[in-house]
Formats: structure tokens, sequence, C-alpha cells
């Protein structure tokens, strides 16, 4: 956790009830040692997705479908999520729990369309764009992705990247980084440095949960 913990407990307390849909979830998760948004992330992206009100969403990192269903339950003007995840027992689970939110929330014209795919091999064939990209997979590889994904991005879009302080690992030295983490550790850093400096973003750092950076496309 990168933040206080007793500065996290008292954010949670300051959290809503999550609706019995959405806990049942969380609890599945936590039960399968799954890893979904933290309960801080949670209001802030409720915060952003109202401000920023996109229409087509892209996630990559799709887990058993927590965050995806977030985002559809908390964003009226969704129209289209496309999801990649390529974990077989994963995958099973978020088209079950993808159908059993569709079923529950009844008659809507969001679309939301999972791929059963590596997500470095599928991004090239997705058209766009979209105005909002939520990256919370494979962590070594948000560097090599970021071109293909900034080409995806609408002028004005939103590229919120998850989990990139690493529990905050990210700010040791590589050198006390053990020796099989190096590789996640140093595309990370790299990562990072980019979208702070890239030309075309307008990006930030915020130490929610286990840190984010939010950047828009100029």
């Amino acid at each position: 956790m990168v933040t206080n913990e007793r500065l996290t407990a008292y954010l949670h307390s300051l959290d809503q009830d999550a609706k019995p849909f959405f806990e049942a979830l969380r609890k599945q998760a936590e039960a399968e040692d799954v890893p979904i948004i933290r309960r801080e992330m949670e209001r802030f992206l409720r915060t952003l997705l109202q401000i920023h009100r996109p229409e087509h969403l892209l996630e990559i990192g799709t887990g058993i479908a927590y965050s995806t269903l977030f985002f559809a339950d908390n964003c009226d003007s969704l129209k289209a999520i496309t999801t990649i995840e390529n974990y077989p027992p994963r995958l099973k689970e978020a088209r079950k729990n993808i159908d059993a939110y569709l079923k529950e929330r009844g008659d809507t014209d969001l679309r939301i369309d999972l791929l059963d795919a590596n997500a470095t091999s599928v991004i090239d064939t997705l058209t766009g764009p979209y105005d909002f990209i939520f990256l919370d997979g494979p962590k070594a590889q948000y560097i090599g992705m970021l071109p293909q994904l900034m080409s995806l991005l609408k002028d004005g879009g939103i590229l919120l990247a998850d989990n990139v302080l690493q529990d905050g690992d990210l700010v040791d030295s590589r050198y006390v980084t053990p020796r099989r983490q190096r590789t996640i550790h140093e595309r990370m850093r790299e990562f990072v440095w980019e979208v702070m400096h890239r030309e075309n973003l307008e990006s930030t750092l915020l130490p929610i949960g286990d840190g984010v950076t939010l950047s828009v496309k100029k």
C-alpha cells in the first residue's frame, strides 16, 4: 500500500455502501486472490468519469470484469466498452459476470466486447478511437503498448494507468530490487518517465491506491 494505512482506512469510511452485486464480486476476487481496483480508487474513478463522460472506453486487463462493470455502472454516457484478457480462468469468470450484470441491469444499449487475446498482439487490429483508455494489464507491457494506445486515443482523451508505483517499490534503486522483478521495475520506470515527459500528453502521477498516472492527450 502506497498511502498511509490510517488515511486509507479513513477514505474507506467515507465511501458509500457498495451495491450488492459489486460487493459480492469484490468478495469473490479477494477469495480467489484476483487483483481488482482498490476501494480508494473507486470514488476517484466515479468523479473522473462524471467529469470526462466518455462514450467509448478501452480496458487492457479485464480480470474477472470488476472494473469493466464498475465503469459501466458509473458512467451513463458510455456506449461501448472493449476489454481485453487472455488468461482462460479469468475469461470464463469475466464472461459470467458480464452476463449476470447485463441481465440484472435489464434493457441497455451499452455494448461490452470481451476480447480473448494478448493485448500486445490485438491492439493493432483495433480501430478506435477511444476517449478513455484504462491500462491495467501486465505491467511490463505498459511501455511497449504506449505508441499503439496513443494512436487509438482521441485528442482530449484520457489514458489512466493503474498500479504504477508497485507498492512503493518504483522509487527504489534497481540494485535493491529483487533480480526477478528488475525487468518490470525498469519498464515501469520507463513508462512513467515517458508519459510524464511526452509532448502530446499532459500527465500527473497520483498516489491513490497503488499509484496511477492520469494523462490527457493534447
